[in-house]
């Protein structure tokens, strides 16, 4: 873990700030069902996974899901709220924003570029987009879409069955699902739209059966005084009565964010859109680390396989993720190399003043062992050395510790430097601290609490916890994907409430202060004015 401030100009938390360069393992396009679950499967692989959503699923106007075991009936949102915080458990992070083109990296990465101008810097790439319907262009269809206008037996047959139902044929295809429809309800209508080409032995078939099926195109789908589907209107005056009305659509996969790596979609068999080629087993594309999930791969998904898609797919990456890291007998964390790769540009991030609010809680301490987590290029670190600590400065990025050492030895002070993260068993050794400081520090989270329970850990008997973070209410504000990326995301790292809960959870605590306020004078910053101040003592 590492510092996301130190008295600093910078703008991390709206993404309205200077254009961010971010480093992962894997970087998904699309966060529903299938991103979810591959984020998911590679979190748990320890991979660090980066997925951007710009709020645009393909079932966003249906109110329930079907055929989803175990989660039958729910709204498609509800999943996916319950996978953002399931990938988040596991340290994964959910953006919202834009991913606006994917092109090849000099060292055989993958640059993700986003809305904002910010961009993501990825080994792989995971493009699960789904796929866009195109409606006939018939009155009233786009209106009710996804409620009592709809295209899937299995997503809304139940909900429709003994109702009068009309099913507009647009394309020679969309007479498959028709028997099921009958089945469903014994009030059905065929209405052929414009629309060449049908088997005619399956319109007598039909017919046969007692489906009344009707030649003449459509003019309008019509709505009753409640605003739900009335009926049918012809283009030759005649009204066809109605409950709900089930039209075929073409679909297009959305690959445009390929097209600089020269990878297009292709025709689906049925004639009725297209979609992403992969392998299928592997989910590969034909570019070496860009793969495809979900419907975007295969348009007659529903929401439980296209989830179970992108799980396996994301189990795929995991291997080629591992059997590269082995050819390379490298075990390295991404995030660290994140990091790294901001603090190891030469230039300094921060401003080197110690953060205002440590200055104001530590003064009138009497000095002692300190331990610095998420020390960054080491403000706060350097300044209590100043003042008679004994201090150790933690972070995950050796190069921000390369700050801190160099600015040490230019300063005449002792700080003891640990390259370590705050989730790795024993991070700080056996020793503990009379203060414990993690100033707008972030480590991710994980199941167990391991990173939490290695902070509290180290406070002495009798010894000092002090977080600070960031009044995080600004985020609630809504952004335009299309326009801008929020390139961090809180929910995946440990904040001060959920070091407040546990605090609150074990027994020796004593909480002297949990308040926001605003931050002290000369703390330089544009995205945000108040802090988050968490003070306690372990009691002896």
């Amino acid at each position: 873990m590492t510092r996301h401030d130190d008295s600093h100009d910078h703008d991390h938390d709206h993404g309205s700030g200077p254009v961010l360069e971010r480093q992962c393992d894997v970087a998904v396009v699309g966060g529903s069902a299938a991103g979810l679950a591959a984020a998911l499967q590679l979190a748990r692989q320890r991979r660090t996974v980066i997925a951007v959503d710009d709020g645009t699923p393909r079932n966003a106007p249906a109110a329930h899901m079907h055929g989803y075991l175990g989660r039958e009936g729910a709204p498609p949102s509800e999943l996916v709220a319950v996978g953002r915080e399931e990938v988040r458990g596991y340290g994964g992070e959910v953006l919202t924003g834009r991913v606006l083109a994917v092109r090849p990296a000099q060292d055989g990465r993958f640059r993700v570029q986003l809305s904002g101008g910010h961009a993501l810097l990825a080994r792989r790439v995971l493009v699960a987009t789904g796929i866009v319907d195109e409606l006939p262009d018939i009155e009233g269809v786009a209106q009710r879409w996804g409620q009592d206008v709809i295209h899937c037996p299995f997503c809304h047959g139940y909900e429709v069955r003994d109702q009068r139902l009309v099913q507009v044929v647009t394309h020679p295809m969309a007479l498959h699902p028709t028997a099921l429809l009958r089945h469903l309800t014994d009030r059905l209508t065929v209405v052929l739209h414009d629309v060449a080409g049908v088997d005619e032995a399956a319109l007598e078939a039909l017919e046969q059966a007692g489906v009344p099926v009707v030649r003449t195109d459509v003019r309008r789908v019509t709505v009753g005084p409640t605003g739900s589907v009335s009926g049918v209107e012809l283009v030759d005056g005649r009204a066809l009565e109605a409950d709900a009305v089930m039209v075929g659509t073409r679909f297009r996969a959305r690959v445009e964010a390929l097209a600089p790596l020269g990878i297009e979609a292709s025709a689906h068999p049925s004639g009725l859109g297209e979609v992403l080629q992969v392998d299928p087993m592997t989910g590969q594309t034909a570019v070496p680390g860009v793969y495809g999930a979900g419907n975007l791969t295969d348009p007659s998904l529903q929401v439980l396989p296209a989830a179970a898609h992108g799980s396996r797919i994301g189990a795929m990456i995991a291997f080629s993720l591992a059997e590269e890291d082995l050819r390379s007998a490298q075990r390295t964390a991404g995030e660290e190399g994140d990091w790294d790769a901001r603090y190891g540009t030469g230039e300094r991030m921060w401003s080197g003043n110690p953060n205002g609010t440590l200055v104001a809680e530590v003064e009138g301490m009497p000095p002692g062992r300190a331990l610095d987590v998420g020390a960054g290029e080491g403000g706060d670190a350097l300044w209590l050395a100043e003042r008679g600590w004994d201090v150790t400065a933690t972070d995950i990025s050796g190069a921000a510790l390369a700050h801190v050492g160099t600015e040490a030895e230019r300063r005449g002070l002792e700080v003891t430097l640990l390259h370590r993260d705050v989730n790795t068993p024993g991070a700080f050794g056996a020793g503990t601290y009379d203060l414990v400081s993690l100033q707008y520090g972030s480590f991710l989270r994980t199941p167990e609490q391991r990173g939490l329970r290695t902070l509290l850990g180290s406070v002495a008997p009798g010894g000092t916890l002090l977080v600070v973070g960031h009044d995080l209410t600004p985020l609630r504000d809504p952004v335009d994907p299309a326009e801008q990326t929020r390139m961090f995301d809180p929910g995946a790292y440990v904040g001060v409430e959920e070091v407040a809960a546990a605090l609150e959870a074990e027994a020796g605590w004593r909480v002297e202060v949990w308040e926001t306020r605003p931050r002290p004078a000369g703390a330089a910053s544009t995205h945000h004015v108040d802090d988050v101040v968490l003070r306690a003592v372990r009691e002896g």
